[in-house]
């Protein structure tokens, strides 16, 4: 079984409860009970996860040694810069368990805001502090990643949306919807030959 998410903002990317908060089995949706999500969203990200009971394609998508592309929308405190965007794409140095690392390489470009669905509750907005999109592409998913690298450049984020994994994406979905997908649509969206 094989199924994409948009988790909503705040919700955790597990079923297991943690005190109060809102977690995957919140979802208005009958998963099987061998169903996982592969990695995560943090509870203060949003956007796509992918869900599976498919052990194999669970080691895959999580093994670094198996590259494959996620695509994040970033709004970020402050007016990026094309210098911001080339440090990220060349790659920063950020903490990852108490030690320096080196980001790899990335695709980082400034865009218009893009058209997503609004975030509840919404993003404090301040008058005298503008704010800007970014669309970041990395192929390594070190915990709050991205996070630490716009931090890392002087532009902290404010929200962060997973648009895409590989070729499948969030377009058209709603936080909280649940699609469920294929075998083919799964090796062809993640351009998978197996």
């Amino acid at each position: 079984m094989y199924y994409l998410i948009y988790k909503p903002y705040l919700m955790l990317s597990q079923f297991s409860r943690e005190g109060d908060k809102p977690t995957l089995a919140d979802l208005s949706f009958p998963f099987a009970k061998d169903v996982y999500p592969v990695g995560r969203l943090d509870a203060d990200s949003e956007g796509l996860l992918f869900l599976t009971s498919d052990k194999a394609l669970n080691h895959r998508l999580l093994n670094p040694k198996f590259r494959h592309m996620r695509t994040y929308y970033v709004q970020v405190e402050g007016d990026l810069t094309a210098e911001a965007c080339r440090q990220l794409s060349e790659g920063v140095t950020i903490s990852v368990d108490g030690k320096p690392y080196d980001t790899l390489p990335a695709r980082a470009v400034r865009i218009e805001e893009p058209p997503l669905p609004p975030r509840n509750p919404p993003i404090r907005y301040r008058a005298a502090i503008p704010t800007s999109w970014l669309s970041i592409t990395l192929h390594e998913g070190k915990n709050r990643q991205v996070r630490k690298m716009t931090a890392a450049v002087g532009f902290p984020t404010l929200r962060l949306v997973r648009w895409s994994i590989e070729s499948l994406t969030a377009e058209g979905m709603q936080p909280g919807d649940v699609r469920e997908l294929t075998l083919g649509a799964v090796n062809q969206g993640l351009k998978l030959h197996r």
